[in-house]
């Protein structure tokens, strides 16, 4: 495609601030933009030809979402349909539910639409599912829609808590300072015969303390 740029021109944030756009500001402001070929705020989205990639290569932060321009490619040259596998042949985006409008809050009005995908290793249909997930967002206009097909994709990698988190946070409760230890069961049960008992002790030790 001609598109791809290296990774240097990739602008990097200083510490404390974060490049985190709705999905309208995506599609009203830069992917608009993109397709309009107006100025575009220079490295903050590149343009990525992401199928030559896997997604942990894809450049950009090391960890964190990466924003991208993409033109979309053609699976079949008569067909309407995306390419989505990877030219080294490890692995496929697959599409995961529907798409979901993107409404403007201006007019209240459908401005664009985000497509949710998943990346798999290997070869399809068996391909093993991973935790790579990317938004794909295109313009809902299509008289507006050149002949580049540019999208806006945002990847990230979803985030999973393991099991062995899972009881390293509920050991850490359990040992956490000034946590009272836990009841046992045996705490729980009242003995009625315990208590009757030892009302009777105490009546007695008031009646053998008694002046005579």
């Amino acid at each position: 495609m001609g598109m791809e740029k290296s990774s240097s021109s990739v602008i990097r944030l200083p510490p404390g601030f974060r490049f985190h756009p709705t999905d309208e500001e995506l599609v009203s402001l830069y992917l608009k933009r993109k397709v309009l070929s107006y100025p575009v705020p220079s490295g903050i989205i590149p343009e990525i030809d992401f199928l030559r990639h896997n997604p942990a290569d894809i450049p950009g932060a090391s960890e964190g979402e990466r924003y991208f321009f993409n033109q979309r490619e053609a699976k079949y040259h008569n067909g309407s349909r995306s390419n989505r596998a990877t030219r080294s042949g490890s692995g496929y985006w697959k599409a995961s539910g529907k798409e979901k409008p993107i409404i403007g809050s201006r007019n209240s009005q459908i401005i664009g639409f985000k497509k949710t995908l998943v990346f798999y290793q290997g070869k399809p249909p068996r391909g093993t599912r991973t935790d790579w997930i990317m938004h794909e967002y295109r313009l809902a206009n299509d008289s507006m829609v050149t002949s580049a097909n540019w999208v806006l994709c945002r990847i990230f990698k979803k985030k999973r808590k393991s099991q062995v988190d899972m009881e390293f946070m509920d050991q850490a409760v359990v040992e956490r300072p000034g946590t009272p230890p836990p009841l046992s069961s045996s705490s729980c049960v009242t003995d009625n015969s315990d208590e009757n008992a030892e009302e009777v002790s105490s009546k007695e030790e008031y009646e053998s303390n008694r002046c005579p």
